[in-house]
């Protein structure tokens, strides 16, 4: 199997949001914390945003944050929104595919590592990677008064 550099990316960057949420956090600071190639970043975010993962804030005070409750994204949510399908075979996704003679029985086989794929994938949130961190969450900026 092949994860995508788009789609680890794109769980790290939501992870890394769901880990500071007092403020919109830059793809300059995400790739920073990250490791993350910033023009590779800045495209896999677009994605994330079209998929309203993330929303943008514009100006000097500006950046993304989670598009909706980390508890509510799954990692099925990321793959899906920066690759589509979750498993393609040379490229095709793996409703139709079909093999002649003794091999008739592998295309169920490739469905069944989908659909239970699919499953892991959907049961793990972005808010639950981050309980799953070695690294401590940072407190949530105090208001001032």
């Amino acid at each position: 199997m092949h994860i995508s550099a788009k789609a680890d990316y794109a769980a790290r960057a939501l992870v890394e949001l769901a880990c500071d949420t007092g403020r919109p956090l830059t793809c300059e600071a995400i790739a920073s914390s990250q490791e993350i190639p910033f023009r590779f970043l800045k495209s896999v975010v677009g994605d994330l945003r079209r998929a309203g993962l993330v929303r943008s804030q514009r100006g000097c005070e500006g950046g993304y944050w989670l598009g909706r409750p980390a508890a509510e994204i799954t990692l099925l949510d990321v793959v899906r929104a920066v690759d589509g399908e979750l498993i393609t075979l040379r490229g095709e996704p793996l409703a139709g595919l079909a093999y002649p003679g003794p091999a008739d029985a592998l295309p169920g086989i490739w469905r069944e590592v989908e659909e239970r794929t699919g499953e892991l994938l959907a049961a793990t949130t972005v808010a639950a990677l981050v309980r799953r961190s070695r690294r401590p969450a940072p407190r949530p900026v105090a208001e001032a008064v």
